[in-house]
């Protein structure tokens, strides 16, 4: 059974979507050990209370820099033996050490189809807004191993969906979100948690 931890900053619905694939069984040998939050009074505590599963928080305001941070954030998880680290929505950077000590064990999202609008500062609203600027007929979402680059680890599942001409930054989000990037998240997870993934020359083979 690999255990996981879930980082999160704000609301938690990837959180949730991880719970409820572990839930419905869409992942197996998988379970969240721990949620851990870079910030106080956010839902996704909530989230991680009503499923008994244990928290840590560590303020990311606390720290002058994301080494520090980092240091803390690894000495707060180190007693749950994590396996796989499923970066929800969180906001705070971590320090290329932390990365390359979980290499290829820290997996992250990103809501366009990589290497498409990505890198350092294209996230959340602005995005969206560029692909409805920009015209795109086909957008989606990454999910993909976490390294020192931005957006640039080895990615493990894409799915893309219509932009519609009608859409908006808020409704395009949304169903990205719903559509594309949870549903390759669980799948993502039940991969990695069923040994199903290699990593060679930053490409993701699926046995």
């Amino acid at each position: 059974m690999k255990n996981i931890a879930v980082f999160v900053s704000g609301g938690g619905t990837n959180l949730q979507a991880v719970i409820d694939g572990i839930k419905s069984g869409k992942i197996t040998n998988g379970q969240i050990s721990l949620v851990l939050s870079s910030k106080d009074d956010v839902y996704a505590l909530n989230r991680a209370k009503d499923n008994n599963i244990p928290v840590e928080i560590v303020r990311r305001k606390e720290y002058p820099d994301e080494k520090e941070y980092s240091v803390k954030v690894l000495e707060k998880i180190k007693p749950y033996n994590i396996d796989l680290i499923v970066l929800g929505g969180f906001s705070s950077v971590l320090s290329e050490d932390f990365i390359k000590l979980y290499e290829n064990k820290i997996m992250n999202t990103h809501p366009t189809l990589i290497p498409a609008f990505c890198g350092k500062g294209w996230y959340g609203l602005k995005v969206h807004e560029k692909v409805l600027e920009r015209g795109v007929k086909l957008s989606g979402s990454t999910v993909h191993f976490a390294n020192e680059i931005t957006d640039g680890g080895p990615i493990i599942l894409q799915k893309a969906t219509e932009v519609k001409d009608d859409d908006t930054p808020e409704s395009l989000q949304h169903r990205i979100m719903t559509e594309c990037e949870q549903v390759i998240l669980v799948e993502a997870v039940n991969l990695f948690c069923n040994d199903r993934l290699t990593v060679r020359d930053n490409k993701v083979y699926i046995k």
